[in-house]
């Protein structure tokens, strides 16, 4: 199955953005497409049950016509540490529930981007992890770094980590999450240089802004080559 696994330098940086204006834009580009998001911390109590506001917005952006239970198989009420979520709610996040859940999302779609939880090191149980589940998988992934002080460290030990793990690295993209961060191109320019994989797009901070004008910051071509 063509797509990626989005992952992010911490969490609050932009990933589920991210996935959305990929979404978009393999749309565009005439694919059908599935999001994931396999494991979710925070979630509100509906009549439908719990629901992740980040795996809602990937539910919007693939049209409404997924099942929100495969989308997200596994989702907690409070926005903490899945692991420790997990646990208060007595349950054990398995990988061949979340395998399941993405076979029947994969059938009958071109592509599908599934998104992370947190940062790249995430426990998601005592004997399963953020890396194991993306190897898994077997997508490509996207690192969305946080333009903020600190993201020289946070991207390059991210960047480190994922080719250790022995993942496929596809390349990053670079999210506004600040209006003031100071020296913004400097840190763009050595985040290019040091990470040695393509920069797939350049989101500005706009408060509010869309998956769609989020698809048109990204570099289709570079996108839809690596994928």
């Amino acid at each position: 199955m063509r797509g990626f696994f989005v992952t992010g330098t911490d969490t609050g940086v932009g990933k589920t953005l991210v996935s959305a204006g990929l979404l978009q834009l393999l749309t565009a580009a005439g694919l059908r497409v599935a999001g994931m998001k396999p494991v979710a911390s925070g979630a509100a109590s509906t009549s439908a049950g719990l629901r992740n506001a980040d795996a809602e917005t990937l539910l919007v952006a693939c049209g409404n016509a997924l099942n929100y239970q495969d989308v997200n198989p596994y989702v907690f009420s409070p926005a903490i540490a899945p692991h420790l979520a997990a646990q208060e709610a007595g349950v054990e996040i398995q990988l061949s529930k979340i395998l399941a859940a993405y076979q029947r999302l994969c059938r009958g779609r071109d592509a599908i981007v599934v998104e992370g939880v947190g940062g790249w090191q995430v426990p998601l149980a005592d004997s399963l992890s953020l890396p194991e589940l993306a190897r898994a998988l077997d997508l490509p992934v996207i690192l969305v770094v946080g333009m903020r002080l600190g993201c020289l460290n946070h991207a390059q030990l991210s960047a480190r980590a994922i080719r250790d793990d022995g993942l496929r690295f596809a390349g990053w993209m670079a999210n506004s999450v600040t209006p003031d961060f100071k020296r913004h191109a400097g840190n763009l320019a050595t985040l290019e240089r040091v990470l040695s994989v393509p920069l797939l797009g350049v989101i500005p901070w706009h408060p509010g802004i869309s998956g769609q004008a989020v698809a048109a910051t990204l570099d289709a071509k570079r996108i839809l080559t690596a994928l």
